[in-house]
């Protein structure tokens, strides 16, 4: 049996955690809002044609925030035409998907969700084939009280109340040559800059993302980000992050490595902000966005065949394995272990659409990588302990040198808690790992949870929602001191310690 070390201390904090860390995305995209979230004449409907048997799984996970409307669907939007009574606004074609989008649902109708979802809105404006003056408009719409053009079109529209979005994105993956309205990096950075300007002037109390890289692999990424935020520095807060993995070779030792690659992309774009803060002898960091995050490659295929020009159409509706989930919690405990610079995460989608939770007309379930999110968004509050891992390291064909070991530690100083998240990712054996624990005296386990499964390419269906779920373990103790854990071959793991 292979053996691992963790090593933590009380005093050596790395950051606390932004819960913003733990956010999804809803895109006007396949069956993500029709169907996903939004279905009337569902038996599921709520009286405003919200599925509550959706609601009822976000609310298990406690999303803290959710990205809308898009994704590259944003740059081609108009949110006017989302807004006011439903029986007069159009039908749009929406070229980002080639689809047509109904307007059925819309910003005020995905307001009334999220409080429903108990979740706070990421907004993001239109500067694909729009401006400084419709993201101007759309703040007003959203957060000024009253006494203006838009403020009061939105209590026309039945809305008394500002909606009191706090979180905006500058657009979308503007590096993209697919993206409506791609830009150079300084055409981008200015136009972002220059509305950016605005929106602060307007609610000084929001914060902005900027499009960084749409993904690390980008044959503009760094100089993309440098150039981008040397123009707005002054004026955002966030720059964005995005990546996808897939196991298209089917190399599943492989695959599981690729949190190696975003753990260098991380530290990779941290040094790109810290540069252009060094440059403009700034005092504030730039902090990280990753708002775009997920395993996505099982759909490919089935959506080329897909009939254009249709409304909610099943696209990119990824049925997710076993190992997608071992790997969306390395993915997980990546991001936790940069958390003193990421600060806000998208798990990307959240229904139907690459998503955690799929839906039909007979009920809504969870998918495999449901669980390592729905434990690190309920159990990893708090801050996070700087966590050394000593692991036995595998060569991983595309992404080299790979600890079989991930893991990190999180104490929330409310409950008194410790929470270890971990990944064995070895496909043979188990594992021993050892914790020391001393600093935290009387401390034990109150609970370990185990998601394992011998085939990893089992999923869950709508027919066998349990084929894939976690179990409680029960070889995690502590003894003088030292907690002493045997993690299962190619296995999540959470392990709860308290007083």
């Amino acid at each position: 049996m292979k053996k691992a070390q963790v090593i933590i201390d009380k005093d050596f904090i790395l950051s606390d955690i932004d819960k913003r860390i733990y956010g999804s995305f809803i895109e006007h995209l396949g069956r993500a809002v029709y169907e996903g979230i939004y279905q009337p004449d569902s038996k599921f409907a709520d009286e405003q044609g919200f599925r509550k048997d959706t609601l009822e799984l976000v609310k298990e996970c406690h999303v803290p925030i959710v990205r809308y409307p898009g994704g590259n669907f944003v740059s081609g939007y108009h949110w006017e035409d989302g807004v006011g009574p439903k029986a007069q606004r159009p039908s749009q074609v929406d070229i980002a998907w080639q689809v047509i989008e109904s307007n059925e649902f819309g910003l005020n109708e995905f307001a009334d969700w999220s409080k429903k979802a108990g979740s706070d809105i990421m907004m993001a404006v239109n500067l694909g084939t729009r401006g400084i003056q419709e993201a101007k408009d759309l703040l007003e719409y959203c957060n000024f009280k009253g006494g203006t053009k838009m403020s009061d079109l939105r209590k026309e529209h039945g809305y008394a109340e500002p909606h009191n979005i706090k979180t905006w994105c500058l657009g979308n993956e503007m590096d993209g040559p697919w993206q409506i309205g791609h830009k150079t990096a300084a055409e981008y950075g200015r136009i972002a800059n220059e509305t950016g300007k605005v929106m602060k002037v307007l609610d000084p109390s929001i914060e902005l993302v900027a499009c960084g890289s749409s993904f690390s692999h980008m044959p503009t990424f760094g100089e993309w980000e440098a150039t981008v935020l040397d123009e707005c520095y002054d004026t955002v807060d966030y720059v964005s992050m995005h990546q996808y993995y897939g196991n298209r070779d089917n190399d599943s030792a492989n695959f599981l490595a690729s949190s190696v690659d975003m753990d260098q992309f991380i530290s990779n774009v941290v040094a790109i902000c810290d540069y252009v803060k060094g440059k403009h002898h700034g005092k504030k960091n730039i902090n990280i966005s990753f708002d775009e995050w997920n395993v996505w490659y099982h759909s490919n295929e089935a959506d080329t065949k897909l009939e254009k020009w249709v409304q909610k159409p099943h696209q990119l509706e990824d049925v997710y394995n076993f190992e997608d989930a071992l790997l969306v919690g390395s993915m997980l405990i990546t991001m936790l272990r940069h958390a003193d610079r990421v600060k806000i995460g998208c798990l990307a989608q959240l229904v139907n659409v690459i998503a955690p939770i799929m839906t039909s007309d007979t009920g809504a379930w969870r998918q495999t990588i449901f669980y390592p999110y729905m434990h690190a968004a309920t159990l990893g509050q708090g801050t996070v302990l700087n966590t050394i891992v000593k692991s036995p390291v595998y060569e991983a064909k595309q992404y080299g040198e790979a600890p079989y070991l991930d893991c990190v530690v999180v104490e929330n100083g409310e409950k008194e808690e410790l929470v270890v998240f971990a990944v064995n990712k070895d496909l043979e054996e188990d594992m021993e790992v050892t914790l020391d624990l001393r600093q935290y005296k009387d401390y034990i386990v109150k609970e370990h949870i185990v998601m394992q499964c011998d085939d990893l390419k089992a999923v869950n269906t709508e027919e066998n929602p349990d084929r894939v779920t976690p179990k409680t373990g029960s070889n995690a103790k502590v003894d003088g001191g030292v907690l002493t854990a045997v993690f299962e071959k190619k296995s999540w793991n959470v392990i709860r310690l308290a007083k």
